[in-house]
């Protein structure tokens, strides 16, 4: 997708229309088809129940909003929470007795350290150091969880098996599972633990951020992880996918709650300076141009043993020539490949724009070359060519709040 654009979606009565707007990341998910041709998650009804536009990524529908719009939803997610329909993410479980350090192969965190029940975001590299997907991975005693971007689930799946069936041949006990029957909602904002404790027997005080646990949510027993996407306080909740519509509609009960679609999910995870396969980060990308250095693990720099991480660890020491930055503009928002200048010289390429909700200004990320990428440099970005003024800034844009 790109910042914005013309999109089509569904209404209720199945009628086709044109939207246009700020779109969030494209996605694919396992499901039916619906009258349109599309496929669709268990969640399907339920979004058009709610008066969801539904939009198409990749051949999917999902919902892009509902009635409130997008700006108005994502200002209620940040003043108090919104569930959004994440099931096109692919969920995938590794079992066997070598699952650590066969994993350990493919991505850069350190996951012979992880504690169970405790989760990191990592990075799945290619043997060039391009990022092949960012990955939530979670220790669950017995395997190890992995959510995985949809757009990237066929690779993925391809990528972890290809180098399964090469352990195996090793003599290793690697076995790869993708988890097709489950379902995944993501509860955001600051009462989302006020929400969810209604709904539980846990004491979600306890459940720290980034660490997850089995419990039972509206008697379907669930995983439920503390993390988002938002840069709020939040839960991912995996569901059978039979009872998932049960359990939207049980959260969406709650006045303090909305169902939130994936305009708002986009302008959200922009605000918090989080980055969107495909657009943000792809497999030409490395982490460190990314200013994803912080999920290498100190001890992977040391000790590297993992795809890519020549090129990667030569980078940490020496630099590179590009990074990812973010930016203010005073004008139209950017929609993602337009040059970024410095003095009249190109020096970068937008990847993500929106109007910020929060600020009430247009915000960005994009990279360009070392020499200018300390904030408080002045930029202009030619939009539909026009040249517009802007400065890089620090991400996020807006604070986050996880839970601490």
């Amino acid at each position: 997708m790109r910042g914005v654009g013309w999109f089509r979606f569904c209404d209720s009565k199945g009628l086709l229309h044109k939207l246009y707007a700020p779109c969030a990341f494209i996605k694919r998910t396992f499901v039916t088809e619906t009258s349109t041709g599309l496929k669709k998650t268990a969640l399907y009804d339920t979004h058009l129940k709610y008066g969801a536009k539904m939009t198409e990524f990749c051949g999917y529908e999902m919902p892009l909003q509902y009635t409130d719009g997008i700006r108005d939803n994502h200002l209620f997610v940040r003043k108090s929470a919104g569930l959004f329909d994440v099931s096109h993410m692919g969920q995938v479980r590794i079992y066997g007795r070598h699952r650590v350090s066969f994993l350990e192969r493919l991505v850069v965190g350190d996951i012979a350290a992880l504690p169970p029940y405790h989760a990191v975001l990592s990075l799945l590299t290619n043997e060039l150091g391009g990022i092949i997907d960012d990955t939530i991975v979670t220790n669950m005693g017995d395997h190890i969880n992995m959510v995985i971007n949809a757009c990237c689930r066929d690779k993925d799946i391809s990528h972890l098996q290809y180098y399964a069936e090469q352990a195996r041949n090793k003599g290793e006990e690697v076995i790869i599972e993708l988890q097709e029957h489950r379902g995944l909602v993501a509860l955001q904002g600051p009462h989302a633990m006020k929400v969810l404790s209604k709904h539980v027997t846990e004491d979600l005080t306890e459940l720290q951020f980034m660490n997850a646990r089995v419990m039972w949510v509206d008697d379907v027993e669930c995983l439920v992880s503390r993390c988002g996407y938002t840069g709020e306080d939040g839960f991912e909740i995996s569901v059978p996918n039979d009872s998932i519509p049960k359990i939207f509609d049980s959260l969406c009960d709650s006045s303090m709650v909305r169902p939130s679609g994936l305009g708002a999910r986009d302008s959200l995870r922009l605000e918090a300076g989080l980055c969107l396969y495909g657009q943000d980060i792809d497999d030409r990308t490395t982490p460190v141009e990314a200013s994803l250095s912080w999920t290498i693990a100190k001890s992977r720099r040391e000790s590297g043993g993992f795809l890519g991480d020549k090129v990667i660890l030569k980078q940490l020491k020496e630099g590179v020539e590009r990074r990812r930055v973010g930016f203010i503009l005073q004008g139209a928002p950017a929609r993602g490949h337009e040059s970024i200048f410095v003095d009249d010289r190109v020096v970068g390429q937008v990847t993500s724009g929106v109007f910020s909700p929060c600020l009430g200004k247009p915000i960005g990320m994009g990279y360009v070359e070392k020499k200018y990428q300390k904030s408080g440099t002045l930029i202009q970005v030619e939009i539909r060519q026009k040249k517009v003024s802007g400065e890089l800034v620090k991400m996020p844009f807006v604070s986050t709040h996880y839970y601490k």
